[in-house]
């Protein structure tokens, strides 16, 4: 009987841990046993986390000039220019027919070609700014840090738990496990103790 402590200790260790990860999210609501209130920490502190992850997304992870930056370099201005090109072509060869035929019928192809070439030179010179002011103005209207905010704050206590989980569902496993392994010690522990004693 002595010699099942390890695996006795061990089932305590990994319970007294699965337990743990557990009240990580249970009582989703609080709980009044005698004079002491019980809540998940994750239910408990669920605004305080969104206060917080707000602030680092606003702070570490979404800065508008890194994204300016990105968005104006050249390579990612060449496939607008291209998604731009198209649609002049397709208004010089179709919509203008239809909006202005009497114009168009006076207008030579070396004229459209013409006419699509200044217009495209003119977009490629005006767009890197207009892209600069389109992200100050987000900038200036998005509130990022409140958007993630309200965000997270208005998750259900299920919707954040299975948020959680999904991210961290090895490392709770893990936990689990340590409790199994260090009960499992601890009670090897006390058998040799326990013969040392005898």
């Amino acid at each position: 009987m002595i010699y099942t402590l390890p695996f006795i200790a061990a089932v305590i260790g990994w319970f007294t841990n699965f337990l743990a990860v557990k009240m990580l999210f249970h009582p989703k609501e609080k709980k009044r046993i005698l004079s002491f209130e019980i809540q998940g920490i994750f239910p408990k502190r669920q605004k305080a986390l969104a206060r917080k992850l707000g602030a680092l997304v606003a702070r570490e992870l979404i800065s508008f000039d890194e994204i300016k930056e990105k968005l104006i370099k050249e390579e990612n201005l060449d496939g607008v220019m291209e998604l731009i090109d198209e649609r002049i072509t397709e208004f010089l060869e179709a919509s203008l027919q239809e909006s202005s035929p009497f114009l168009a019928a006076f207008m030579s192809e070396k004229k459209k070609t013409q006419l699509k070439q200044v217009a495209l030179d003119e977009i490629k010179e005006v767009l890197p700014e207009a892209i600069e002011t389109y992200i100050d103005k987000a900038k200036e209207n998005l509130d990022v840090e409140k958007i993630v905010f309200e965000k997270v704050a208005a998750f259900s206590s299920d919707k954040l738990e299975a948020i959680l989980f999904g991210i961290l569902k090895k490392e709770f496993r893990f936990i689990e496990i340590v409790g199994g392994v260090l009960g499992f010690v601890i009670g090897l522990i006390q058998l040799l103790l326990v013969h040392l004693t005898i």
